[in-house]
């Protein structure tokens, strides 16, 4: 999958700058051959589902292409042949020129090797209704019946290709071939669940050349630039003093998970302030990290410190919070310092006007709270509702979740799309908390900081699921190790 991402008016435009280009037989030919390896000459048949507009015309190029290859196809075609688009219209004369004819409905009895989805691809602005919703219920009735995959041309119909919603129903590929660009609704949110393997082919165009991309994907060359091996001559004050706070009666694991994940990301030394007064004085698990009072630990040089990990909503929290913002150095928030925050006018006054941004790591019910909705219309627009935490409150903003989304107070934004379900358990957003944390304090920006500790997170949660640990049961503690290991690959691998 291609880095660069593209909302719809900037696809657009590439199309129609490319109108005479014959993008549509590009794309039926990419997606011929993927179709080609997926199944076998000479077993059940092919059925294309071809729908009124130009995703229509690249699913007729597609059966044409083959059953020049002698696979046996049926076509479907949900449109009217005298209204297609210009593109389409010479598809489907092509196609009848050849000898295909379409029919007007799934035949109940057959069954299929492939279903290939040309029904609208990204160019549906509204919910499939009527005679398409149907089609689309019967693909992934198939799909399952027949147990055969399912190939989406473009966009997975009835995907919404920005924000990776589903507002009626849509197709459940098992593949995806999109083209041109990457487009951010395939990544994030449902847009996993619907696309299966996702890949990309740009038609021999050169997107980035015309136009700037509108986002990006998160991989490790988005902040390769900043892993350089340790100096042989160092020491511990090289690598920075950190902090977390929080450690709140009943939720003092979560500090500690933060404090122990920066620790085993190479931060030098990381103190952790716990307000429970009783709260133990060492962590015997890590007996490495230094207890404070939290009050202390604000008064102590760091070099960067993050609050929020089991913070809770006390009185004073909400003042230790006041001074942490105040102080002029890097700041990471998390889970109940955001949530002081949405409920605090001078907090979000104080955090808006530092010097510095601060980095603001959400999950939806909290970046609900920061934008005064519900987490359900955060989970509608997850990249628009990134965006305009980081817009409001000035700060770079990790929005979780299936996709995480980072957008940027200057208004860029990526989107992180390794990581699974194994990921969806409690301590892992403290976890990432102490990554982030641990690059501030071995003075990577903050920026490259938020985007290299996001990716790694997801990539340490892969690296175990591969090794056979979860996803079910995964624990956040476990990531933190894997994180150290795929950091330290990482350096070796940027060397």
């Amino acid at each position: 999958m291609d880095d660069d991402l593209y909302l719809s008016p900037a696809l657009r435009a590439l199309e129609s700058h490319h109108a005479g280009d014959r993008l549509m037989q590009r794309a039926g030919l990419a997606a011929a051959d993927w179709a080609g390896e997926l199944v076998t000459p000479g077993g059940l048949p092919v059925l294309v589902v071809a729908g009124p507009g130009n995703n229509g015309g690249d699913a007729l190029v597609v059966a044409r292409l083959l059953r020049e290859r002698f696979f046996a196809v049926t076509v479907v075609f949900a449109g009217d042949a005298k209204r297609l688009p210009p593109d389409a219209a010479g598809a489907w004369r092509d196609f009848v020129a050849a000898g295909g004819n379409a029919i007007n409905a799934i035949p109940a009895e057959s069954r299929w090797s492939l279903v290939i989805d040309g029904l609208f691809g990204i160019g549906l602005a509204r919910p499939p209704a009527g005679r398409h919703a149907a089609l689309i219920g019967a693909i992934n009735d198939i799909a399952g019946r027949d147990r055969c995959p399912v190939l989406a041309l473009d966009c997975p119909s009835g995907l919404d290709a920005e924000r990776g919603t589903v507002p009626g129903i849509a197709v459940r590929a098992t593949h995806t071939l999109t083209f041109i660009a990457g487009k951010p609704g395939l990544l994030t949110a449902d847009g996993p669940d619907y696309c299966g393997q996702l890949r990309l082919t740009r038609l021999d165009l050169d997107p980035p050349a015309e136009l700037p991309p509108d986002g990006r994907r998160i991989a490790l060359t988005t902040f390769a630039e900043h892993l350089a091996p340790r100096l042989k001559n160092t020491h511990k004050g090289s690598f920075g003093s950190v902090g977390v706070v929080g450690g709140a009666p009943s939720m003092v694991g979560a500090t500690f998970l933060a404090a122990r994940a920066a620790l085993k990301l190479g931060a030098g030394r990381v103190y952790a302030g716990l307000i429970d007064p009783q709260a133990p004085s060492f962590d015997p698990l890590q007996p490495e990290l230094m207890l404070r009072r939290p009050q202390a630990l604000l008064q102590s040089a760091l070099a960067a410190l993050a609050c929020g990990p089991g913070l809770g909503i006390s009185l004073e929290a909400s003042e230790l919070l006041e001074t942490a913002i105040a102080l002029d150095q890097p700041l990471l928030l998390d889970a109940d310092a955001l949530n002081l925050v949405a409920s605090e006018e001078n907090l979000q006054q104080s955090l808006a006007s530092r010097r510095v941004p601060a980095i603001l790591t959400p999950h939806p019910a909290e970046a609900g709270r920061l934008l005064e909705t519900a987490a359900a219309e955060i989970q509608a627009d997850r990249l628009g509702a990134a965006c305009e935490i980081a817009r409001r409150y000035r700060s770079h903003v990790a929005l979780k979740g299936c996709g995480t989304v980072v957008a940027t107070a200057d208004g860029s934004w990526w989107i992180n799309d390794n990581g699974n379900p194994g990921m969806a358990s409690a301590g892992m957003g403290d976890v990432l908390s102490g990554l982030v944390l641990a690059l501030l304090g071995q003075c990577w920006p903050a920026v490259p900081a938020l985007l290299a500790g996001v990716h790694l997170h997801g990539a340490a949660a892969d690296r175990l699921v591969a090794a056979g640990v979860g996803p079910v049961g995964l624990t956040a503690g476990e990531v933190a190790d894997a994180a150290r290991s795929v950091f330290n690959d990482w350096l070796h691998r940027c060397r």
